[in-house]
């Protein structure tokens, strides 16, 4: 069961705003800023407010929660946040809003003005249904309905995947290698993205200076490129870290690859991998997988739910997935990640 008051910020709530809240999202440099939605749908902000990354509509941090009127009763069902922070926000309905940093124009909004308050991204998404979100430090990303990618914002590396290294202002379809592919899944590092194909193949884009493509060289790439070394699985969640992947098959193998400093990988040392490793092959099954593109922190949760976690705890390199007493991959965010952020948009119940 999730518990929201393990992220020191919500200990200004009190209990029947904490028993109000269906969903939440802590999320900033310094995990100082928060987001939650109500039962009733409202959307409520709270925290320091860097870059206008609360969408308050002002500049001012509060440690009292301030709603967002223009997302009252709208169902949220994805939601990501980057490095400056910019927050992405996508409904029930398939509308994406999206606000906070936007220097490299990661809002979508063909501007580099800062967005203090939501705005609709509409631009190339209008009669589109956008499904999920992920941002990467300064870049952004998109998944309709029918399995198309969008991707925009900063782009030093490719990982907009437009074949170039020119910052894209505004929403582009990401078509070069997907063009026929119906994309599932998608997740982005710091300055890397991935996606996840209906038939299980894995593609990776961007800086891969660390290898978290996976590719097997550590050369960027401006478009997409299937993970070769994985072909013959059925993948299934594909999640990142700062500079390091995890990947899940349907039969609950565990795959990393990338940067390996903190041992985020759970390989045992602390080796850059280029390409997948098969780790924790002698634990049972695995279901779920968790890491986000500011830490370099790994969990993993088996069958029988127990929950492991390794790379950088608290400071420490572990370097081998470690049993923890936690029942969700969530909680070692909330108490081992630098910074104390979650990976995911949390659900109460």
């Amino acid at each position: 069961m999730a518990d929201v008051s393990k992220w020191p910020l919500f200990t200004l709530l009190g209990p029947q705003e904490v028993a109000s809240i269906r969903q939440a999202c802590v999320f900033g440099t310094s995990a100082n800023e928060a987001i939650y939605c109500t039962h009733t749908d409202e959307v409520f902000v709270f925290g320091l407010n860097c870059s206008n990354c609360l969408g308050t509509g002002d500049n001012q941090s509060t440690i009292v929660p301030k709603k967002l009127d223009c997302l009252a009763g709208k169902r949220v069902v994805s939601l990501s946040y980057g490095s400056g922070p910019h927050v992405l926000l996508a409904t029930q309905d398939g509308e994406l809003y999206a606000w906070g940093h936007n220097g490299y124009s990661q809002l979508g909004n063909g501007t580099t003005n800062q967005g203090v308050s939501p705005i609709l991204v509409s631009a190339n998404l209008l009669n589109k249904k956008v499904m999920d979100v992920a941002c990467g430090s300064h870049h952004s990303m998109a998944l309709t309905n029918e399995g198309e990618v969008f991707a925009w914002g900063y782009n030093n590396c490719g990982q907009v995947g437009s074949g170039s290294t020119a910052n894209q202002p505004t929403p582009r379809k990401v078509s070069i290698c997907l063009q026929n592919k119906a994309v599932v899944s998608i997740a982005c590092g710091q300055t890397s993205s991935m996606a996840v194909a209906d038939n299980g193949e894995v593609y990776g884009w961007g800086y891969n200076g660390n290898g978290q493509l996976g590719l097997g060289n550590n050369g960027n790439q401006l478009t997409p490129c299937r993970l070769a070394a994985l072909q013959g699985v059925c993948v299934l969640q594909i999640v990142c870290g700062y500079a390091h992947s995890l990947a899940l098959t349907d039969e609950g193998l565990l795959y990393a690859w990338g940067a390996n400093t903190y041992g985020q990988l759970g390989t045992g040392n602390k080796s850059n991998q280029l390409s997948p490793v098969h780790i924790m092959a002698e634990k049972e099954r695995i279901v779920e997988i968790a890491a986000c593109h500011s830490t370099h922190t790994s969990a993993a949760k088996t069958q029988s739910g127990q929950v492991y976690m390794w790379g950088q705890c608290r400071g420490q390199a572990v370097v081998l997935p470690h049993l923890t007493h936690f029942s969700c991959t969530d909680d070692v965010f909330a108490c081992f990640a630098t910074p104390a952020v979650m990976w995911r948009l949390l659900s109460m119940g």
